[in-house]
């Protein structure tokens, strides 16, 4: 793997917007935003189903101010936001039929997440579980190369498309790049991989479009050759797709979410979360470490394991691992991070610290969509806390 030094291909994928799992996330997440906006201390476990006209949305929701928030509303509007507005899609904004079975949190969770309830007076972590944070030096994000330069084709990809620039472009696409490694190293892009759901075109011209594009997001990562393979549509058609041609649900693309299968992941996914999961928050924080390990020179690569009880605040463990290329050891950086001077995992600690509970200049839907990490308009990107963390260690 791209997080060792031996020479290697690795690949990653990402999905975009349009992806029948990644609506469903958005929907998710879009009703968690809501929520959060009318009352910072909602408790949101969100789910979506979709499939061929059909948006289903059940879990666990409690919040003071339900009654003015219209999931049916938010879930079309999220929909034709993506692109589904046209009936010959199978899948519509304005046509789709929704079912709501969503209810209240169970009282013996919120006992246990809940400051001064339960059998600990601070708010305990709303789960059990172990999380993962993870950065890389090889990327101006700090992400590994393959699913960094992944997000990078689809996002451009959308641009065209809402854009207009490229008007055969349906919302259903799929992305993935393998590239070469020399100890732990990218050094050449072998294969890129892209499936576009379109209009009824002729396959050439899809061809030559997205080849032009791919090439031009990808050349300014000096990792193209001239012998680059590309696989645009490799089917020979996608035309059908979306729910339409997959049914789609919450929480299962928790790979194109974080690492692309480089960085570790403990199993839970993120959206329609509200932050007292700590499968979701813990790892946005475990990602700010991580990040902040690598933004401050200690290490090339760190990946940071928290792991916690349901109803306990204090991690059970944080582990450290910098795969050999720290300049301290990874015991002194385990050190610095279990203590609470600069990162404190307690859930009321990181959720106070990254600003989870009142999204200023970011929402949990925008996450929902090319990657939860890599992006700098979310906090768990700050490297506000390198110069700091450098000194605590030197």
């Amino acid at each position: 793997m791209s997080k060792n030094r031996s020479n290697h291909v690795f690949t990653s994928e990402s999905v975009s917007e349009g992806h029948p799992d990644k609506v469903c996330d958005q929907i998710s997440d879009a009703i968690l935003d809501a929520c959060l906006a009318k009352d910072a201390g909602s408790r949101v476990a969100c789910e979506t189903l979709t499939t061929t006209n059909l948006v289903v949305n059940a879990g666990e929701i409690t919040c003071k101010e339900w009654d003015s928030i219209h999931p049916e509303e938010i879930a079309r509007e999220v929909v034709r936001d993506i692109g589904y507005d046209r009936e010959e899609l199978e899948f519509s904004a304005d046509t789709f039929e929704y079912i709501n079975r969503l209810h209240g949190q169970s009282p013996d969770i919120s006992q246990g997440v809940t400051e001064g309830e339960g059998l600990h007076k601070e708010q305990g972590a709303g789960d059990q579980g172990m999380m993962f944070g993870y950065a890389d030096s090889v990327t101006e994000e700090l992400m590994p190369a393959p699913i960094a330069y992944s997000h990078r084709l689809l996002d451009e990809l959308q641009r065209i498309r809402k854009t207009g620039e490229i008007d055969y472009l349906r919302p259903d696409s799929k992305s993935q790049v393998s590239i070469r490694h020399e100890d732990g190293k990218p050094v050449a892009i072998e294969t890129v991989v892209i499936s576009h759901q379109t209009d009824e075109v002729p396959l050439e011209k899809i061809r030559e479009d997205l080849k032009v594009i791919c090439q031009h997001v990808l050349e300014p990562t000096g990792l193209l050759q001239a012998d680059t393979t590309y696989h645009i549509n490799p089917t020979g058609k996608f035309v059908i797709g979306g729910p339409h041609g997959d049914a789609g649900l919450t929480g299962r693309k928790i790979i194109v979410d974080t690492y692309g299968g480089v960085g570790c992941h403990g199993g839970g996914a993120f959206s329609g979360k509200d932050p007292s999961k700590v499968d979701r928050s813990a790892a946005y924080y475990a990602r700010y470490a991580a990040k902040n390990v690598v933004a401050a020179g200690l290490a090339e690569k760190c990946e940071i394991q928290v792991a916690y009880a349901i109803g306990v605040a204090h991690p059970l463990s944080i582990h450290v691992d910098t795969f050999g290329t720290g300049s301290v050891s990874d015991a002194h950086l385990q050190e610095a991070l279990s203590g609470k001077d600069l990162f404190d995992f307690r859930p009321a600690g990181l959720i106070a610290d990254l600003g989870l509970l009142k999204p200023h200049g970011w929402s949990y839907r925008e996450t929902a969509a090319y990657g939860h990490f890599g992006r700098s308009q979310f906090p768990w990107e700050k490297t506000d806390k390198a110069d700091a963390l450098r000194a605590l260690v030197s």
